[in-house]
């Protein structure tokens, strides 16, 4: 049996640069340990680069999107013509995303895998799969067939990105409807109660953040004997963007790129990759820990450690994308502190 590209093996971290980061960490004129978190960034962009100074100038971010059929069950406060709206906006320059590119010097890459309205936008590239998946609370929202293609989409943008010469890889969702899709999603792969996932999204009231929880459970009745496995489990529930950001996440694995996750929607991407393939986890880094509710639940279950606490609930990539100039700092400080040998300093408490 030929084994599905996701399952095949991803790039593997380089034990011996991380070995030489950590001795240098130990030698750099500051307390051990005392930059945290900035340390352990540091120390595993080495092993994962194969290099001793390792640098994430070279930033790449995969915007995908795509509509929700299960929007018609009223889970979602605005209309699904917001989708369209926005990947203007992303190529105009006006959203948040468009901005933080811009400052960080990050190439950009829109993919479209299916709006309800068909658009054609320059620069966005177009897979149109369908207009907007199905919905899940009647019917599975994706074909195998084109979850797959989906999954695909997402590995040739994380591809493209790396024969770019990318240091670091960047997924970013555009979907109404997509944290009902997202909370499904979690709710399965962790077995947990809908309530312990769902949120308000793009801005629900309490009872339509009950709604949604309601809607959940009983899609996931519907589906019980069907999701059996992670990827059936991703047709089933998923769309055709967040199919798209789990394909990324382990194609930049397999082409030896880190990858930096944003919030709620893209943790479950990744939860999906690593139960897909668990040989990606490694090339995770978390971007923050966001407003939604589920996505403290969710970091959890991934063991993540994030970078950012800043109540955060946009999506788009714009968490992932305001830690960057961290990663970027922590390389820095890495490569450019002298070491006591070289300060003249004593490295230790007389």
């Amino acid at each position: 049996m030929t084994t599905a590209w996701w399952q095949q093996p991803c790039a593997t971290p380089h034990a011996r640069f991380a070995e030489g980061a950590l001795e240098r960490q130990r030698q750099l004129t500051k307390p051990a340990g005392s930059l945290g978190q900035l340390e352990a960034i540091a120390v595993r962009l080495a092993a994962l680069q194969g290099q001793a100074h390792p640098r994430v100038a070279e930033v790449h971010i995969g915007l995908f999107a795509g509509d929700h059929g299960i929007v018609a069950e009223g889970v979602s406060p605005y209309p699904q013509a917001v989708t369209g709206q926005m990947l203007r906006n992303f190529i105009n320059g006006g959203a948040a995303i468009s901005v933080l590119a811009r400052s960080l010097g990050a190439h950009m890459a829109v993919v479209d895998l299916g709006t309800v309205a068909p658009l054609d936008l320059p620069g966005v590239r177009q897979v149109r799969l369908g207009a907007g998946t199905r919905n899940f609370a009647q019917t599975p929202a994706m074909t195998e067939q084109r979850c797959a293609r989906a999954l695909e989409v997402g590995r040739e943008t994380a591809q493209e990105a790396a024969a770019a010469g990318a240091q670091l890889f960047v997924g970013g969702e555009m979907g109404i409807g997509n944290t009902t899709a997202a909370s499904a999603l979690g709710c399965v792969l962790l077995d947990c109660p809908a309530t312990e996932l769902v949120g308000p999204g793009t801005g629900l009231d309490a009872k339509g953040v009950s709604h949604k929880a309601v809607v959940i459970e009983a899609a996931r009745r519907l589906h019980q004997q069907q999701a059996s496995d992670p990827l059936s489990t991703l047709a089933c529930f998923g769309g055709f963007e967040i199919a798209a950001l789990v394909g990324s996440y382990i194609g930049a694995a397999q082409a030896g790129v880190a990858v930096l996750v944003d919030g709620f929607i893209c943790s479950v991407a990744a939860l999906v990759a690593m139960r897909l393939n668990p040989g990606c986890e490694p090339w995770l880094f978390f971007a923050h820990q966001g407003a939604e509710p589920g996505h403290k639940r969710v970091l959890q279950a991934l063991g993540a450690e994030p970078l950012l606490a800043l109540g955060l609930r946009l999506g788009e990539g714009s968490g992932a994308a305001l830690a960057v100039p961290l990663m970027r700092l922590a390389c820095e400080l890495h490569g450019g502190m002298a070491t006591f040998a070289e300060a003249a300093v004593a490295d230790r408490p007389a």
